[in-house]
């Protein structure tokens, strides 16, 4: 009785405590778990939720007979009934797919145009050729590409209140500046900052500048702008064949081009030191990024290595 005042429970408790002491000594006090264990007695099998859970991985709700392109626990849940006739709760789908280890996230915003023909033919076709060229011409390969720079733009980080967004108000006095690159597997890189819009003459005055550091022909790969596939360009082109030419990588593909890591590494950077007031100084700092990467070709390097560019990587690259 002084026990169970004690610990404030039943004298009922403290009999079952006295019989697991005697039987099972201290161990047989630790608390454990209270419910099932994980997994146990389960309303889908282990096969059903291999199933579901592949399903949800290699295919949108449409091509499952449902309406629209992205999961939600709801959508997870009609798949699950129209398969196997058993209704879940919203909850309910949010446990097996906390067990399934999946998370609600953003998704890749791949274009829908880009076409996989295309790009197989370019793993296993057009790029072979070019680098084969290359070869022949005893060639340097360049990957380039445009970006755009905009004073508003934030994309980085700050401090703030935990569970609490911090609000970047953006100032009405908004400019930009507009840049392209070129880079190789050999740690160089070429680039042009430039304030007005991006169209042929640019291009005809990149390429110009290009072709101004090399003593052997230039092979440059670029997507299928419409500035890059002008008339302008391509007369340009026609003067300067025995210096560079042209290679388009296909539609809607900027995964396939390593410059696009970086614009991406740029954006990333700008944000820590920016403090442009206007578009002289924006351009200043863009330039000085560039500048920088370039006494850096080790990181020039390492854009190559990204999974979706290593092809670039063969051992017989020009």
């Amino acid at each position: 009785m002084e026990v169970a005042a004690l610990f404030r429970v039943s004298v009922r408790a403290v009999d079952n405590w006295w019989a697991r002491w005697r039987a099972g000594g201290r161990d047989a006090l630790l608390s454990r778990p209270r419910g099932r264990r994980a997994g146990e007695h389960q309303v889908l099998s282990e096969a059903e939720q291999a199933a579901v859970r592949q399903a949800v991985l290699d295919h949108t709700p449409s091509g499952l007979g449902l309406s629209g392109q992205l999961w939600t626990r709801g959508q997870i849940g009609r798949l699950i009934f129209n398969l196997y006739g058993v209704r879940f709760t919203g909850p309910g789908v949010g446990k097996y797919l906390k067990r399934w280890g999946l998370t609600f996230q953003r998704p890749d915003k791949r274009a829908v145009e880009r076409d996989p023909e295309a790009v197989r033919t370019w793993h296993e076709e057009t790029w072979p050729a070019i680098h084969a060229r290359a070869k022949a011409d005893d060639g340097e390969i360049l990957f380039a590409d445009q970006v755009g720079i905009r004073s508003d733009q934030v994309t980085g980080r700050t401090w703030g209140m935990k569970g609490k967004t911090p609000v970047v108000r953006r100032t009405g006095n908004r400019f930009s500046v507009n840049a392209m690159s070129a880079i190789s597997t050999k740690g160089r890189m070429h680039f042009m900052v430039f304030t007005e819009s991006f169209d042929a003459t640019v291009m005809c005055r990149f390429l110009a500048r290009v072709v101004g550091h090399f003593d052997r022909k230039v092979h440059l790969i670029v997507d299928r702008h419409s500035a890059h596939r002008s008339k302008t360009v391509r007369a340009w082109l026609a003067d300067h064949q025995d210096e560079i030419e042209l290679h388009f990588l296909p539609s809607y593909s900027p995964e396939l081009n390593p410059d696009e890591l970086v614009n991406a590494d740029l954006k990333r950077s700008l944000p820590h030191t920016h403090r442009a007031r206007n578009r002289t100084e924006l351009a200043a700092e863009t330039r000085r990024f560039f500048h920088r990467r370039q006494r850096q070709p080790h990181i020039i390097t390492g854009y190559f290595k990204a999974p979706h560019v290593r092809y670039t990587l063969d051992e017989r690259t020009p």
